[in-house]
């Protein structure tokens, strides 16, 4: 996978003078069927979480509250990536090293992911990750 892979996707979003609804369906909204939800909250300062990637498992990342950045790698190429809208997805594919960092007090990072969890399916060191992207 490249970065070019890892997309921004706008979700529905319906207005009304109540409030804001916005609804995602797998498969429809998100690339792939959503088979684990997960997010992470009351980050301290200067904090960060992720740094790994993953072999086979889609993720898809939503700022429903404050902002945070998203370091993406695939080994080649890096950029950063800044949610702060819950009506924007980031689609993150494996085979992509991914970090989320600089998170604003009270964010709230909502995760779906394409496969329940399982450590096997983790990359947490950097080199390793480096050695499985090289062709065989």
């Amino acid at each position: 996978m490249a970065l070019s892979d890892c997309k921004i996707i706008d979700l529905p979003k319906i207005a009304d003078p109540r409030g804001n609804l916005t609804f995602m369906e797998g498969q429809r909204h998100v690339p792939f069927d959503i088979k684990r939800v997960f997010y992470l909250y009351d980050i301290p300062t200067g904090e960060s979480r992720g740094a790994h990637a993953h072999k086979e498992l889609h993720q898809f990342l939503i700022c429903l509250s404050g902002s945070f950045d998203v370091a993406l790698d695939d080994g080649t190429d890096k950029k950063i990536v800044h949610l702060n809208r819950p009506w924007h997805g980031l689609h993150i594919p494996p085979m992509i090293w991914a970090a989320e960092l600089n998170f604003d007090p009270g964010s709230v990072c909502l995760v779906l992911a394409s496969m329940p969890f399982n450590e096997s399916d983790y990359y947490r060191d950097y080199d390793q990750f480096l050695a499985a992207l090289q062709p065989r």
